[in-house]
């Protein structure tokens, strides 16, 4: 688990436009966070880029200005209701002394906008809500905008996709900072699953499906419970009462992948929480998940998270276990 000040600070950023779900988004996951002994995991204030910030359906009154931002350790700009508005000068220059000094700025929905206009995303990769993706693509050609994803975290610097993918974002942060369970229970307050399949893809208008029972409702269950088996395409097809041809077809219509990089991804959540909750062995754990050897393990967690399960495990194992002895 990555090393946590007493009291770690977030500053929501209120501005003209603001998104109020976006904002309240912020402050109830991070206000909601609980450690093990009671106490509070963050110490949550909303900022505004003035003292009364138009949100649209109301007027709200900040209690704390843009200084605020310059002893926070992460900065979330909510989204903003018309991309025409122009981000305050001040606001770009605070959220830019931030990251100078190290803090984590993070987007939600289309607040990538406003992070974008700072400069910190250029060369980097990030997402926005589906519908303005392709816009934040031509603004910023220096971007490398991801519409598929529910969110993007690339250290310092964190995006999500639109309105609920902002939950994601909050509790995946929650859980790089204090570990799976705090994230867990936050997430059970919040009645939200702490890791949702699939991305932002699943939600982009397409035509709808036809009533012929082709959903893929019933078959991502099952997959769920067999990821130990050695499932190959055709082995999906079959349970599906599917050709792989039209399997392939509803799996990238309904999810935006394809079922097998999408089995992958499923074992790869899996091996997560093996490895946050229990102190198997990595080659057990391989198999557990169906990989079937430690080394296939690890190219897919380098390919999916880019870290090492070992790394993996001592940043999120749970607090409540013993360290093992032998790690393999």
């Amino acid at each position: 688990m990555s090393h946590i000040l007493a009291m770690h600070r977030v500053a929501v950023v209120a501005f003209n436009g603001v998104v109020p779900f976006d904002l309240s988004v912020a402050y109830e996951v991070f206000g909601r966070v609980r450690l093990a002994n009671g106490s509070p995991g963050y110490e949550v204030q909303v900022c505004g880029a003035q003292r009364e910030v138009d949100a649209g359906a109301f007027i709200m009154k900040t209690r704390y200005g843009l200084g605020a931002l310059a002893k926070a350790h992460t900065i979330v700009l909510p989204g903003v209701a018309d991309l025409e508005l122009t981000v305050p000068p001040e606001l770009i220059r605070a959220v830019r002394a931030a990251a100078s000094r190290g803090a984590r700025i993070a987007s939600i929905c289309t607040g990538a906008f406003v992070l974008a206009a700072t400069g910190l995303l250029h060369g980097r990769r990030a997402t926005t809500h589906w519908l303005a993706a392709a816009e934040l693509a031509r603004r910023y050609p220096a971007i490398h905008v991801d519409a598929d994803v529910l969110y993007v975290d690339s250290g310092q610097y964190l995006s999500s996709a639109g309105a609920a993918a902002g939950l994601d974002l909050c509790l995946h942060v929650v859980r790089r900072d204090y570990g799976a369970a705090v994230a867990a229970d936050t997430a059970r307050l919040s009645v939200m699953p702490l890791e949702r399949a699939g991305g932002q893809s699943q939600f982009i208008v397409h035509a709808p499906p036809a009533p012929d029972g082709s959903s893929l409702a019933a078959l991502l269950p099952w997959l769920e419970k067999h990821l130990a088996e050695p499932l190959t395409l055709a082995d999906m097809a079959q349970r599906a009462g599917l050709s792989v041809r039209t399997l392939s077809r509803r799996f990238q219509e309904q999810l935006g992948t394809t079922p097998l990089r999408w089995l992958l991804r499923a074992r790869v959540r899996r091996a997560q929480t093996l490895l946050e909750t229990t102190n198997h062995s990595l080659e057990l754990i391989a198999t557990k998940v169906g990989f079937g050897s430690l080394s296939a393990l690890r190219e897919q967690f380098r390919n999916t998270l880019t870290t090492s399960p070992q790394a993996y495990r001592r940043a999120f194992r749970s607090a409540a276990l013993p360290e093992r002895r032998r790690t393999a």
